[in-house]
């Protein structure tokens, strides 16, 4: 499937668009992520981790969607393309005018694309609060994570 088809999938599926109109939207949602209109016709596998997190980013709002939900949106890139991604995130949901909802372990990412954290563990939620406010959470667990740390409450599991 090429990647215009990747992007105009929900469109033409899900909302019954005829596939030029939905080809039409997908250049379209392509451009918005700073990806040229030769892209959509490349398959994904041709494509940079980068380039593929932006198709993604491109599929997510191509219906204009209300909420966007990212799973790991920065994992496997370099700081460089991460940051990029995560510039593009920012911009596109105030563009769309959607609310976004991010799963991570990049605290620079979380830190960048956020308004609100919230720490999960052993899932219930143990922390949430304002960005700006993370640092001084005053949770062990949460300065463990956000720092990084080896040594604190939260102990890995060790199976031999």
């Amino acid at each position: 499937m090429p990647v215009w088809e990747n992007v105009a999938f929900g469109l033409i599926q899900g909302h019954g668009m005829s596939r030029s109109k939905a080809k039409d939207i997908a250049i379209e949602k392509l451009a918005k992520v700073g990806l040229t209109s030769d892209v959509a016709a490349l398959s994904p596998a041709e494509l940079s981790g980068g380039m593929q997190k932006r198709v993604g980013l491109a599929r997510a709002i191509a219906a204009d969607p209300e909420i966007i939900f990212f799973d790991e949106p920065t994992t496997g890139l370099d700081p460089i393309m991460a940051d990029i991604i995560n510039d593009l995130i920012v911009s596109t949901v105030k563009d769309v005018g959607a609310t976004a909802l991010s799963i991570t372990h990049d605290m620079t990412s979380a830190r960048k694309i956020s308004d609100r954290i919230a720490m999960l563990y052993q899932g219930k939620i143990i922390w949430n609060g304002p960005t700006a406010e993370i640092d001084r959470s005053g949770n062990p667990y949460v300065d463990q994570f956000i720092h990084g740390r080896a040594e604190g409450p939260i102990k890995m599991a060790v199976k031999a």
